[in-house]
């Protein structure tokens, strides 16, 4: 089977995203969405909340907000993205029935089936991101391959990318002409030493 995923970076910081969970889980994605995209505006809906989670909450306070409180569907009103990550693995298919008759694009942790995307190992050097997937077979090699890839580029990446900009933006002609310039100057970054 070939994956068949479809890669985009999704501005969170310009959309609603629920997360229906408070515990282990829920900390995990909140962190790392967090991490990737400090802006992200995100609602966790839980009857409780984990210590470390209610921690990252006060830390993000402007865009993440806790609401103690049972799922319910009014939850999903004008929601982007969902995540349901709780212990009830029916709240969970709840989640995910009623996100998809709204036509929200749902993420129901650790159980692929029910998943509209996934949420892969990132690597983040300034405004270079790598985000990686297994398509939902490993998030074990996912995560080794991003410390791979972590160790790999190089710490400067982020100059490299704003002078290449600075760059494209000196260059006059048609867009063929364009793209052949930038992939000449910037074939040798993948060259072989």
């Amino acid at each position: 089977m070939k994956n068949e995923l479809y890669p985009i970076f999704v501005k969170v910081a310009e959309l609603n995203v629920l997360i229906v969970g408070g515990g282990n889980v829920g900390l995990e994605k909140s962190f790392f969405m967090l991490k990737s995209s400090p802006n992200a505006r995100i609602e966790i809906v839980s009857l409780d909340f984990h210590e470390d989670l209610i921690a990252l909450a006060k830390k993000h306070e402007k865009n993440v907000t806790l609401t103690q409180r049972a799922y319910g569907t009014d939850l999903l009103e004008k929601r982007h993205l969902v995540i349901a990550c709780t212990d009830n693995i029916e709240v969970n298919k709840q989640v995910y029935y009623e996100c998809k008759e709204r036509f929200t694009l749902v993420n129901i942790a650790d159980t692929p089936q029910y998943c509209d995307y996934y949420l892969g190992g990132i690597v983040t050097k300034g405004n270079v991101k790598v985000a990686i997937s297994t398509n939902g077979k490993s998030p074990t090699m996912a995560k080794r391959l991003r410390q791979l890839f972590e160790e790999v580029l190089p710490e400067d990446m982020d100059e490299v990318v704003q002078n290449l900009n600075e760059y494209r933006k000196t260059l006059k002609g048609d867009f063929e002409y364009k793209v052949d310039q930038m992939n000449e100057i910037t074939k040798t970054f993948i060259e072989k030493k």
